[in-house]
């Protein structure tokens, strides 16, 4: 768990309430409630129609509006007993609009009616033209065609909120019972999903029905040595993905064997947790590290959290323009950078691409919040510095026509704005598996799962810790390491890289909460990789006092 997650899940209560932040308004429903249809999409237009009808006879020169119901289940349990079960659903509608050159918003909850959009939208106006007498200079939006009438769904083959809570109740306390059998002391265990249905329509001919589902199934493990006291932890290897159900039922076929099993279309929880207790309990007598340089072998449940923090912040446009500044700062890749036209991001194996597309993951839809069609393109190519993430009244700013589909919001009542699009580490062109890598390395460290870290204002200098650690000497694992955080730059790191296996060791992590902006805003995005190595890395021992 990374310390965002960490932040957004560490309100618990006395009775055990462990809940993320949730989009605004939400009520505590039931989980029949979950399944229940929403507002029928034609019902939907005439509503959105109001919004734009009444928003251009108040003088607006642009509109969009989005009608949201956003769902949510946790299914929380620790040990031998089930801590929380909670079902949610927030329902309301945001209209924004451009007048007098300026932006304006107003959200209004549980609209019912063609009233409640027209005042909604009234409202917007009013605060656009208000915002303008201090506006510096007008928005510029780059131009959007309209797509009519479309809808996107992401492709689950199960819905979770049909799957009955008993059966993910006797999942996650399976999980408890195996880990307290192969060695546990602890542990809690957790099921997170969403469901947004959003509906968006602009003044630009786009109206755009939407039904979006994400899943995060997720552990923590904790081992105590009797003799000292002490005690060791190993996280859930699992990636939170934008699917159903399915992400949970594995198929033997697709079994990959390794210091930690995997499954290439799926996740096997029962297994993970019972390789996890064996691992939290040998890492007491895991050697400690010597601190110095080393080659890495990065395996992704690792290399996504580096990627999210060192490539998919810094390259926000917004962050680079000294707009956004909120979860860790600006950004070293300015301007300047890019426009010299050879910025060295990384090696000539550092490909970095930007996608809203990709199948199973997080972050992916049909059409982003400013009912933009998403698309894939490149951030660093070859390891040089070819784009950013921009959104409509930013592209202008880099000479582009057009937005990149990268914007969002977390609920229907928060403005939208430019939000990081899936980030990823382009698999390697030559066949290359994670043995033949580690054959290679003389002197080396293996990483598993993402842990704690540590990132400076303009996202450049960094510390990256992790779940599990391996010796490798002359080509070998050795034994288990711990007390491991490894020291670099972005630039540094990136242009260590040195070797990325193929697509077949390509696999996704992600954050199924992210914060960014003030107020803070949630949102969820995928990472994917193949394992990597960098060379002559810096490692200190964590555990050492200076």
């Amino acid at each position: 768990m990374n310390r965002r997650d960490f932040n957004q899940l560490i309100g618990m209560g006395a009775a055990g309430i462990l809940l993320p932040n949730l989009p605004a308004f939400s009520r505590t429903v039931s989980p029949e409630a979950l399944l229940e249809a929403g507002i029928d999409v034609a019902v939907k237009k005439r509503l959105a129609d109001a919004a734009l009808n009444a928003a251009k006879s108040k003088g607006a020169s642009y509109t969009d509006v989005r009608i949201g119901r956003y769902l949510n289940q946790f299914v929380i349990t620790r040990e031998d007993k089930v801590q929380n079960i909670v079902n949610t659903e927030s329902y309301g509608v945001g209209v924004r609009v451009i007048a007098d050159g300026c932006w304006g918003f107003a959200a209004v909850v549980d609209a019912k009616n063609e009233a409640d959009m027209a005042k909604a939208a009234e409202k917007a106006v009013a605060i656009a033209k208000a915002n303008a007498r201090l506006m510096k200079e007008p928005v510029q939006l780059a131009p959007q065609k309209g797509y009519g009438e479309v809808s996107w769904k992401a492709p689950i083959k199960r819905n979770a909120f049909e799957v009955p809570i008993k059966e993910k109740v006797d999942l996650l306390l399976s999980v408890n019972s195996a880990a307290l059998q192969n060695g546990a002391n602890y542990v809690n265990s957790v099921m997170f999903m969403v469901n947004e249905q959003k509906y968006f329509a602009s003044s630009d001919g786009t109206y755009a029905d939407q039904d979006i589902h994400r899943i995060w199934p997720n552990f923590t493990v904790t081992a105590i040595d009797p003799k000292t006291g002490k005690f060791e932890t190993r996280n859930t290897l699992s990636s939170p993905m934008g699917m159903g159900y399915e992400y949970l039922q594995v198929n033997p076929a697709d079994k990959v064997t390794g210091i930690t099993t995997r499954y290439n279309k799926g996740y096997d929880m029962l297994e993970d947790v019972t390789a996890a207790a064996k691992q939290a309990r040998a890492k007491h007598a895991a050697k400690s590290v010597e601190a110095g340089k080393y080659d890495l072998v990065l395996d992704p449940s690792h290399l996504w959290l580096t990627i999210h923090e060192s490539v998919g912040h810094p390259l926000e446009l917004d962050r680079v323009l000294g707009y956004e500044a909120n979860f860790a700062g600006t950004s070293f890749a300015t301007l300047d950078k890019w426009q010299s036209k050879n910025f060295n991001y990384g090696s000539k194996q550092v490909n970095l691409i930007a996608d809203k597309t990709q199948v199973g993951s997080l972050g992916a839809v049909g059409y982003d919040d400013e009912g933009v069609k998403t698309k894939q393109w490149d951030l660093v190519k070859d390891g040089t510095l070819v784009n950013y993430q921009a959104i409509r009244d930013q592209v202008h700013i880099i000479g582009e026509k057009e937005s990149q589909g990268c914007c969002y919001a977390d609920s229907w009542s928060s403005v939208q704005f430019q939000r990081m699009a899936n980030v990823s580490l382009a698999a390697g062109k030559t066949p290359l598996s994670v043995q033949e890598m580690i054959k290679d390395v003389k002197k080396g460290i293996y990483i598993i799962g993402d842990g704690s870290f540590s990132i400076d204002q303009q996202r450049y200098n960094f510390q990256f810790g992790g779940q599990l650690f391996y010796e490798i000497k002359n080509g070998e694992i050795v034994g288990m390491l711990k007390d491991v955080a490894y020291q670099s730059n972005t630039q540094e790191f990136w242009n260590s890289c040195a070797q990325v296996c193929d697509e077949r060791d390509y696999r996704l992590g992600g954050s199924f909460f992210d914060g960014k902006g003030q107020p803070s805003q949630s949102s969820a995005v995928s990472h994917g990789s193949s394992t990597a190595r960098f060379n002559g890395v810096n490692v200190i021992n964590t555990a050492r006092k200076i």
